[in-house]
């Protein structure tokens, strides 16, 4: 049995054991918050809030005197010369906004929350119209058109997460409703795009890339259960799933680009959150006139509760970010990120009275991990375009360690593993325009170390196997990307063809840029204003984890160095028809094909490392090879409606075949081959600041690999390894049943004179819906608690399977008072 399955928690104990506690919290909450409530709702009154911002064109200059207008209510302005804009006197509430310059394509900015104490500020960026007919031939949408097409971008703003029924205002929560995206463990944030694992996915902070947006990290993936992320200062993301752009290296899944808002610039803000598991403060200032910032903090109390209630874990969260930004005049601007998190999980070892708890307390590991990102970002434009200039720093520092029976003795330590990971990156790229043809091109260089001291002491098959090492590499990265796009036939036509190279100095096998030429090619056509229809294809390569690069045997040699380890590659075909509608809504429909191939194999396991990463765990940290393929193909469907007349919602549907390879090469399921996955949000928002949402999401049963009874209940196996020996023979050959569950969420602002308070109400399943998960291995014990020898096999236990589910109701109360 190799480190991740030592290290998964079995979703059950720790989901339905916040979902306990959560519950109780929400019931002693409500008997002091809404007489609160009541109370502040005869008092509250309100002001008027401001619009304000710059018009520039996408080489960064000015556009004068363009058109501003409100929606709603069709009051606008005129910018001066400059391209400046301010809207006053706008009551507080959500509103879209459409803003129209002669000879640009014009652009609706949609659902823009307007409080009376805090500025709505937007820079927005409007593209030149060439070669068309006439203004009917282009339709202003909220829904931003990409290089003339569509295919596999989705955007949202940030009124749309931080009402998203069920997430509890975490991102990645709400991008599991999106098409494309099968839905992994139900208390986890992995977002398992078309078929691939957890961990092709990449994240950007603007145009710092950060390697994981989660509390308590996967490594080697980028999942976690829990998000880093403060979305209140978010002012929309960009999801891209497909035809990811040639700037964009090492995924093969997706890209999620998250664009901060604008930090108030009038006077000093604060913000303060309390919610269910957790507590937070914000700040927002201008430094300057030309420089601004906002600083975040949460803290997490659920270790109190956690320990009042009995429960055999204690978890603990604290993160920060902050942005700072520079206009140093109209050509050049500065902006520096950092976000970074403290993850502490703790056993209570006086928790261990039933079978979920003793099984918890037997594998769990006690941890420790720490990470940050900070990255520094010079834009500067010139007369036909602008270039940047991005360096950056991410690290993590990850500490596990277990002892059998959790008694700290060195004769009964199972697993002491300490790991860092630092990445330097300095990434220089320049985008140019000439008339309807637009020329990007980039390098970037990563200087990487990474160490590793471990001793780890599992099972693998019917062996006691020990692991015990020390690593340390440097990994030097380089790599470069050219795009252009070209508009032509009225701009019905677009057409974007581009490619990037990568290599590094890791081993032969990978130096070679040319080995690693990544070709991606996009048509588009436009129909009509409405109607467009797009085709596309890619090349990908993505490098493997570090815990594969780095792992050494006993001897010190690097193991995976030897076996010709690769880049992973991936190619796709995507095709999308897209219909804009009359009311502020888009329906498509998308259809893709994936081929995999050099994905690792985990030669111990006999499996594709593909099927690893959705837990608790280190990914790869063991042998492997490059001989893993696998393919996915899928159709999607999507309606997506913005805010119209107070009603808003989307409905997403994914059909999805995802398989790799087994030990024998013949394709089997894999962990993600989810066949239907359907999402449906829909929302009101009603009078006096009131709003109600509803999300439903079904999902058909994903496979597992049942576990091997025989071997995992033999003594000397269970007592290193409690959590079972997967029967790879049969990998992923049993199905779980169907799941689904409705989540509801009820959001209730007030304005006062210089602040503004929030309280929400969002609970998960609705109506208690418990979904199966595989079931555990768990020892017969006697009166006493001691295990039971098998009495006709004096070497195994007498075990059974435990059958369980997870996904009981989940209640939580939020409050948000901003000034």
């Amino acid at each position: 049995m190799n480190f991740a399955l030592l290290l998964q928690m079995k979703n059950l104990p720790r989901c339905y054991s916040k979902e306990m506690l959560l519950r109780q919290l929400v019931n002693i909450l409500s008997k002091f918050t809404f007489p609160f409530l009541l109370f502040i709702g005869q008092i509250s009154f309100s002001q008027t809030g401001i619009i304000k911002g710059q018009i520039i064109d996408e080489r960064g200059m000015p556009l004068p005197f363009a058109n501003v207008v409100i929606a709603e209510n069709l009051i606008g302005t005129t910018c001066d010369n400059l391209g400046y804009f301010i809207l006053e006197n706008v009551d507080p509430g959500i509103y879209s906004i459409r803003i129209s310059y002669l000879g640009y394509e014009p652009k609706i900015i949609s659902e823009i929350q307007i409080s009376n104490n805090n500025p709505s500020i937007h820079y927005i960026t409007l593209f030149k119209q060439y070669n068309q007919l006439g203004e009917a031939d282009v339709k202003a949408s909220a829904f931003e058109d990409k290089n003339g097409s569509y295919n596999s971008i989705k955007s949202l703003g940030i009124t749309e997460i931080e009402r998203a029924p069920g997430a509890n205002r975490d991102l990645s929560k709400v991008l599991q409703s999106l098409p494309g995206v099968a839905q992994g463990v139900r208390c986890r944030n992995d977002l398992i795009i078309r078929g691939g694992g957890p961990s092709e996915n990449r994240f950007y902070l603007e145009d710092i890339e950060t390697p994981n947006i989660n509390h308590f990290a996967t490594q080697g993936a980028t999942g976690g259960p829990i998000g880093m992320i403060d979305v209140n200062y978010i002012s929309d993301i960009e999801f891209n799933t497909g035809t990811i752009p040639s700037q964009y290296g090492n995924s093969l899944g997706s890209v999620l680009k998250i664009k901060f808002k604008e930090p108030r610039d009038d006077r000093i803000g604060l913000r303060a959150t309390v919610g269910a598991s957790d507590w937070g403060l914000a700040v927002e200032s201008p430094i300057t006139k030309k420089s601004s910032f906002f600083f975040t903090a949460r803290r997490s109390y659920l270790q109190f509760l956690f320990a009042a209630l009995d429960l055999p874990f204690l978890p603990t969260y604290t993160d920060a970010q902050y942005f700072v930004q520079y206009k140093h005049n109209d050509r050049d601007e500065f902006y520096t990120i950092f976000l970074g998190a403290y993850d502490v999980n703790a056993l209570n070892l006086t928790a261990n009275q039933t079978v979920d708890q003793q099984y918890i307390l037997s594998f769990l590991p006690e941890d420790k991990q720490w990470n940050y990102t900070n990255g520094y970002v010079w834009k500067h434009f010139f007369g036909k375009g602008y270039s940047t200039v991005v360096a950056s720093r991410n690290y993590l520092n990850n500490r596990s360690q277990k002892y059998h029976d959790n008694e700290h003795l060195p004769s009964k330590l199972l697993l002491d593993y300490f790991s860092t990971e630092a990445e330097n990156k300095l990434r220089i790229e320049t985008t140019q325009y000439f008339n309807d043809i637009s020329f990007q091109a980039g390098l970037n260089y990563e200087h990487d170390v990474y160490t590793n001291s471990t001793y780890h002491k599992y099972t693998k098959l019917e062996n006691i196997v020990i692991d015990e090492f020390e690593t340390k590499l440097n990994v030097n990265k380089f790599g470069g990307f050219a795009q252009m796009n070209k508009k032509a036939f009225q701009d019905k036509l677009s057409f974007s063809a581009g490619f990037r190279m990568d290599a590094n100095d890791y081993s032969k096998m990978m130096n070679n840029p040319f080995d690693q030429l990544s070709p991606r090619l996009s048509f588009a056509y436009r129909f009509s204003p409405s109607f467009t229809a797009s085709i596309a294809a890619g090349t990908y390569y993505q490098l493997p984890p570090y815990t594969v690069l780095g792992y050494r045997d006993s001897t010190g040699t690097l193991v995976n160095k030897s076996t010709g380890l690769r880049y992973i590659n991936a190619k796709d075909v995507v095709a999308n028809i897209s219909w804009l509608t009359d009311f502020s809504s888009i329906i498509s429909l998308e259809g893709f094909y994936k081929r995999f191939s050099n994905y690792p194999f985990l030669l111990s396991d006999s499996i594709a490392m593909v099927n690893r990463g959705d837990y608790f765990e280190i990914l790869g940290n063991e042998p492997v090879d490059s001989r893993a393929k696998g393919f996915s193909y899928g159709l999607e469907f999507l309606y997506h409606q913005k805010l119209l007349k107070g009603f808003y919602g989307m409905a997403s549907y994914t059909y999805l075949v995802s398989q790799f390879t087994d030990r024998n090469e013949n394709y089997v399921p894999s962990s993600w081959d989810s066949r239907h996955n359907i999402a449906i949000t829909a929302g009101k928002q009603f009078k006096r600041h009131w709003q109600m949402g509803l999300r439903w999401r079904f999902s058909s049963g994903q496979p597992y690999t049942p576990l091997d009874l025989a071997k995992s209940s033999l003594i000397s196996n269970y007592d290193v390894d409690p959590t079972g020996i997967e029967n790879n023979s049969r990998m992923n050959s049993t199905m779980l049943p169907v799941w689904n569950n409705l989540d509801l969420r009820l959001d209730k602002r007030w304005y006062f004179k210089s602040w503004s308070l929030n309280v929400y109400l969002d609970i998960q399943n609705v109506f208690d819906f418990e979904s199966e998960l595989p079931p555990i291995l768990v020892q017969e014990k006697d009166d006493l608690g001691n295990p039971i020898v098998d009495p006709e096999n004096p070497d195994s236990y007498q075990t059974y399977l435990h059958y369980y589910g997870t996904g009981r109701r989940l209640n939580s109360i939020g409050i948000i008072i901003e000034y």
